[in-house]
């Protein structure tokens, strides 16, 4: 859109007609992304307890909440940081254990009752965010950050994506061709798209393999079990305008200690964006507004986005290479792309056509992006030049990494009467934070390595996007 090499801090200049352009650019960015961990979910959900989700962790309310936590964010960084917030990958797991909760309350817990419940483990892990950003306030960054350093968060990272592979190859298995187009569309446009086809990999992936079933459906071809590729029957049922079906979250200790924990690899993430924001516009946004304003803001998105039944909330890193892209920096840009979503979350026929996605499509994505997801962890391990000739480190990551793949059924005990399960993820956090604290050596200071300290994401992006933004 930009066609000089100077970058634009003020896009009114260029007309509304061309900055309504950018925005609806940057809403394609997130697009493929966001709109995927709805779909995901939903899958947990329904693998796991034989019936679909009628409300909450939708299509709809998902880009309602996507839409609106970036107003959010907005207003709490003062209107100077052009992030855009889509749906959070990293909580995926946390989703797809409380699907799997079979003791206790859930043993007979219907599957919304369920995704309620998850959905409440978001608004406390949103809340923990500004917990978070009132000690960043008193303390300083560089002491919060010594009990979170990249020999914990990476391998925490790591185990996200490995504990989810089970569940991309299910997926995958339902129809291996359309899953491998899926997957090959991913990987050539991540490595030789051009210009904007470059930065949205995942929604290619999507819509090719999906027109491909089309293609095979109308043909009469069906998967290899003998089910239809495509099932068209809830789009005509589906009106043109319509709320989103939100759902009200509910609050249980299990599902708060499966949920919250990851906010620890999910604020990490928040600050390794924010350094990539600031790198790619030029300007400290860590300083001004300041990482407790910029916290606040994804804190308070994703506690509203719980609530309503939302996924979490997480700044987005495929933006960040389209400002990188079109040389427009202007926070406005960002606004109209989140308003633009938030319309497209009253159009119900839209959500009916998403949702007749198959599963293979779902499961050929799922290689690329949980497996991405756990490289992501390798990444923030090697950039920060963790040194695993050291035992101090060796212990911290193995511990957890046993505890974050073998508690596969999670951690139960009782306290007061009160039966809590504690999921790997969460027994991993602990013991990583806990050890990092004790073990003698602990030398890490954040800032003495930037280019380490904007690997952090837990987003799906083009590597290369990601470098030039840096």
């Amino acid at each position: 859109m930009n066609n000089s090499n100077e970058p634009i801090y003020d896009a009114r200049k260029l007309g509304i007609p061309k900055m309504l352009i950018l925005g609806i650019q940057h809403m394609f960015a997130m697009f493929g992304a966001t709109i995927l961990v709805p779909i995901l979910v939903a899958g947990y959900f329904k693998d796991a307890c034989g019936e679909p989700l009628t409300r909450g962790l939708t299509v709809s309310v998902t880009l309602f909440c996507a839409g609106f936590g970036t107003l959010i964010f907005h207003h709490c960084s003062k209107l100077k940081v052009p992030a855009f917030l889509g749906s959070s990958f990293a909580f995926l797991g946390g989703f797809y254990t409380v699907a799997n909760l079979k003791n206790g309350i859930y043993a007979t817990m219907n599957v919304n009752d369920k995704a309620a419940y998850a959905c409440g483990g978001i608004v406390v892990a949103g809340l923990l965010y500004l917990a978070v950003a009132l000690i960043f306030k008193l303390v300083g960054v560089n002491r919060v950050m010594k009990f979170l350093p990249p020999v914990v968060t990476g391998p925490i990272i790591i185990c996200i994506g490995l504990s989810l592979a089970p569940s991309a190859i299910s997926n995958a298995s339902t129809n291996w061709w359309i899953a491998f187009t899926a997957l090959a569309v991913i990987i050539i446009f991540n490595i030789w798209g051009k210009g904007m086809f470059k930065i949205i990999p995942i929604l290619m992936g999507v819509l090719i393999s999906y027109g491909l079933a089309v293609i095979l459906n109308a043909c009469g071809i069906t998967n290899p079990d003998g089910t239809a590729i495509l099932d068209f029957a809830s789009v005509s049922g589906a009106g043109w305008i319509g709320l989103p079906q939100f759902q009200i979250c509910k609050f249980d200790i299990t599902a708060i200690l499966v949920m919250a924990p990851i906010a620890i690899a999910t604020m990490m993430e928040h600050v390794g964006d924010m350094s990539a924001i600031s790198a790619t516009v030029g300007e400290n946004f860590i300083e001004e507004p300041g990482l407790h304003r910029t916290l606040m803001g994804d804190g308070l998105a994703t506690a509203f986005a719980g609530f309503l039944g939302g996924p979490a909330n997480t700044t987005y890193g495929e933006n960040t290479g389209v400002l990188e892209l079109s040389k427009v920096y202007d926070p406005r840009v960002i606004r109209i792309a989140a308003c633009f979503s938030i319309v497209l979350s009253f159009i119900p026929k839209f959500s009916a056509i998403i949702s007749t996605m198959p599963a293979a499509i779902i499961g050929g994505v799922s290689f690329m992006l949980y497996g991405m997801i756990s490289a992501i962890g390798v990444r923030n391990v090697v950039e920060n030049k963790v040194d695993l000739t050291k035992s101090r480190n060796l212990i911290i990551a193995g511990v957890i990494f046993v505890c974050g793949l073998g508690f596969s059924d999670g951690l139960t005990f009782t306290v007061f009467g009160t039966s809590i399960t504690l999921t790997a993820l969460a027994v991993a956090a602990i013991a990583g934070i806990f050890l990092n604290a004790v073990l003698p050596g602990n030398d890490y200071q954040f800032g003495k390595n930037p280019e380490g300290d904007r690997s952090r994401g837990v987003y799906v992006a083009n590597s290369d996007s990601e470098d030039e933004a840096e």
